[in-house]
């Protein structure tokens, strides 16, 4: 029983995930002159983006729709992840905390520092935040901080959203939703994901979430 248990809850999504990635590759290789492809680019790790993958199938598009208005955009998302991904320096972010002060992510130099990209209306992301809840305990007192940047455009659902889930940690948001500054500068097309910062300013990690999260913590806050 518990063997069919661990084949439903972690074998079988990731097949499922793998033949999905393989048949969205075949689209992709099957129609390089359909702008709709960069789409399916994006899809293929719309959570945790790849910029060598995503160079790699986006080249073998015709050069008439990587010269396109979207195949442009898409570049330059795509330089967005490889400009924020690990081993750079993370790039800077100043928005509005829920006071209506402006607050940055250099005021918090000198910490290790996760920037945790969400919204009140993204389940997944309302689900993740007990978890984010529970490490912000555990590592607060250990050179550990939090910046939550909100892809949020209700001011008061974010605000409620951060009193329900008792999100402690400090909270920023230009209240553009997608349209959000941090997003252009760090890829964000798709949520929750999020980058370690390390006190110096560079990105450690990226889209760690859960247990990945805590031993990625545990090893480098010794």
């Amino acid at each position: 029983m518990k063997k069919l248990l661990f084949l439903i809850a972690f074998v079988l999504p990731f097949a499922l995930w793998a033949q999905d990635k393989e048949e969205l590759i075949k689209q992709i290789l099957a129609n390089p002159k359909d702008e709709n492809s960069i789409q399916l680019i994006q899809r293929l790790n719309a959570y945790d983006p790849d910029p060598k993958e995503m160079k790699v199938y986006f080249k073998k598009l015709d050069k008439s729709v990587r010269k396109s208005t979207k195949g442009k955009i898409f570049e330059r998302y795509i330089e967005a992840v490889e400009n924020s991904s690990v081993g750079k320096k993370a790039p800077g972010i100043t928005q509005f905390d829920v006071a209506g002060e402006p607050y940055s992510l250099q005021d918090l130099k000198g910490k290790y520092v996760l920037v945790d990209f969400w919204a009140s209306w993204c389940p997944p992301c309302r689900e993740e935040n007990p978890k984010l809840v529970a490490i912000y305990k555990d590592f607060k007192d250990k050179n550990f901080e939090i910046l939550g940047v909100s892809f949020d455009r209700d001011i008061n659902a974010w605000k409620k959203a951060i009193d329900d889930d008792k999100l402690t940690w400090k909270h920023i948001s230009d209240l553009q939703h997608w349209n959000n500054g941090a997003a252009g500068v760090y890829g964000i097309k798709a949520i929750p994901q999020n980058v370690l910062v390390n006190p110096e300013g560079i990105i450690v990690a990226r889209n760690l979430h859960g247990d990945d999260l805590r031993k990625k913590l545990e090893e480098i806050l010794k």
